[in-house]
């Protein structure tokens, strides 16, 4: 891999893009949804009863790993240029990245992981409803149908709450995650030279940070140790560094496609693993989200005469 110029925000055409390294980017960005998709399964392994605890190794080990990735990519000073150069726009990405990875793990002991999963399925068009609401950019009528969608598969979710199945902490943790994703992308998409691999290290600092405070302890078995490294070093930060890597190499439309693998995956490996079945509402309403995203990348694919330009049109979302 080469190095990346942290100085530069300038990103690749896809004139500029060789066949080889759009293919590289292809799997990359496969390889990100499908370690990311593995989170649910890993976090059901680990038998700590502190979701802080929990909270706090994970993230320790994946700025960790961000870090270690920096270094190898960019070198010690476009590390330190990087953090620098994200400035407010940066340091806001990192604190939504904070509290949606938080709010992950301590939502796991809510609620069903095909309940979260399928909830954040809908970022991409909750993210188009925020930056309507809040600078007002145009959105097309079949964004809004999807958006109208979204929100009813996010309604016909949460009413499994009002009859006592599900928590309404899961749920409304769940949501919280959604909302935070969604903000991160106006603020990546307003703000062009936001880098998400420093943003993402800031976030993962200041989860474990807050976790610190929280904890009772540090203390856990050995075997819950290797659950959290793999937790938290190649489920969020080798996905990340994977997606990072290769989603400027490939047309937009293309990596939020790929991305919804871990929406696919991520039910089903907890539940051929774990048994973990989700409501019938949790499947309907995800059904109606999940559908109206593919039907929305569908329509751009169709709508654009030629690829995108290679780049993230949204973050990612790394649990």
């Amino acid at each position: 891999m080469s190095r990346e110029t942290p100085t530069s925000t300038k990103v690749p055409t896809t004139a500029t893009v060789s066949l080889r390294d759009e293919r590289v980017g292809f799997l990359l960005v496969f390889l990100s949804a499908l370690f990311w998709s593995f989170g649910g399964v890993i976090a059901r392994f680990i038998q700590s009863g502190d979701a802080w605890t929990v909270v706090f190794w994970r993230a320790s080990w994946a700025t960790a790993f961000l870090l270690a990735f920096m270094l190898w990519r960019d070198g010690p000073q476009g590390m330190r240029t990087l953090f620098r150069t994200m400035g407010l726009p940066g340091i806001a990405v990192a604190l939504c990245f904070a509290t949606a990875s938080t709010s992950f793990v301590v939502a796991l002991g809510y609620t069903t992981v095909a309940n979260i999963l399928l909830m954040q399925a809908g970022v991409p068009l909750l993210s188009a409803l925020l930056a309507w609401l809040l600078f007002r950019e145009s959105v097309r009528l079949s964004t809004w149908i999807a958006i109208v969608a979204v929100i009813s598969g996010v309604a016909i979710m949460v009413s499994d709450s009002f009859g006592g199945d599900i928590s309404p902490i899961g749920d409304g943790l769940a949501l919280l995650i959604a909302v935070a994703f969604s903000i991160a992308t106006v603020i990546t998409r307003r703000y062009a030279h936001v880098r998400m691999t420093p943003a993402t290290c800031l976030g993962m600092f200041v989860a474990a940070l807050f976790a610190a405070t929280q904890t009772a302890t540090f203390l856990v078995p050995a075997s819950d140790m290797a659950f959290l490294f793999a937790f938290g070093a190649i489920n969020l930060g080798l996905g990340l560094a994977c997606f990072a890597s290769g989603a400027r190499l490939i047309p937009a439309a293309f990596a939020a496609l790929l991305g919804t693998l871990e929406t696919v995956l991520g039910p089903i490996w907890v539940w051929l693993i774990h048994a973990e079945i989700p409501s019938s509402r949790t499947i309907a309403g995800g059904a109606v989200i999940f559908v109206a995203l593919l039907v929305h990348i569908g329509l751009e694919f169709k709508r654009q005469s030629q690829p995108a330009r290679p780049g993230v049109t949204g973050m990612p979302s790394p649990n």
